[in-house]
């Protein structure tokens, strides 16, 4: 499956599944200002469905290949150079953008470069152990791709973005078969292979060293009587004991 037949894909029968549920979940992600700056990096075709175009402003949506909601600002560069200042967003969204990027580790380092300290970032992708998924993309692929597509495992994206301070704040696994949101960290295998796509939600941490002094030995100008002279009837138990 590519980009350019997801928004095709998404109004199949197990398509609008599935979408009812990253719609929720990225409904319940966004937690940011109405003022603030939200990003979707890869267009869906139904941002509607979990944003309203009236309240945030500053929605932009970045995609060369196809175009998003008609009411969203879009933006046109490629994911390896975004066209953001330095942590000048508030929120980024990932939409199925990793799985077709052969660039996946320089996207989400520019993804953190272009973050506020304690910015939002969202990702949704499919589960590379599933065989309906898998089956999808050999059945839709473009010519001159590779066979298999290029999908991350929800703790390999997790070990990456630790590597970069991000703190997963939620991971949620969504499915055909069920119209609810497992919230989640941890699967079985046996779920893991029914688990379509999954979603996770983080947060960039910016942590500063505080440097440490040298600690000075303690020299005290003055010494108190009491502390260095013992009466002689308490030196005389101290022996006897």
């Amino acid at each position: 499956m590519h980009r350019k037949v997801l928004h095709e894909w998404f109004s199949s029968s197990k398509g609008q599944v599935l979408q009812q549920q990253e719609a929720a979940f990225l409904k319940r992600s966004i937690t940011v200002s109405c003022k603030q700056i939200v990003v979707q990096i890869g267009a869906l075709g139904w941002e509607n469905e979990f944003i309203d175009f009236s309240l945030y402003e500053q929605f932009y949506v970045m995609d060369d290949e196809q175009d998003p909601w008609y009411k969203s600002k879009v933006l046109r560069g490629t994911t390896v150079a975004l066209p953001f200042k330095s942590a000048s967003v508030d929120m980024v969204i990932l939409p199925h953008l990793l799985e077709f990027d052969s660039h996946k580790h320089q996207v989400l380092r520019e993804v953190e470069r272009i973050l506020k300290p304690e910015g939002k970032l969202t990702i949704l992708n499919f589960n590379p152990w599933n065989i309906y998924i898998n089956f999808q993309y050999m059945k839709r692929r473009a010519k001159n791709t590779p066979w298999f597509p290029g999908l991350v495992s929800r703790t390999r994206i997790e070990d990456w973005l630790r590597l970069l301070n991000f703190e997963v704040e939620l991971a949620a696994g969504f499915n055909f078969d069920a119209t609810r949101i497992n919230s989640g960290h941890a699967e079985g295998r046996g779920q893991e292979l029914r688990v379509a796509a999954y979603g996770i939600k983080a947060i960039k941490r910016c942590y500063h060293l505080i440097p440490l002094t040298p600690v000075r030995e303690y020299q005290p100008e003055f010494a108190l009587a009491n502390l260095i002279h013992t009466p002689i009837t308490q030196r005389q138990n101290d022996t006897k004991s």
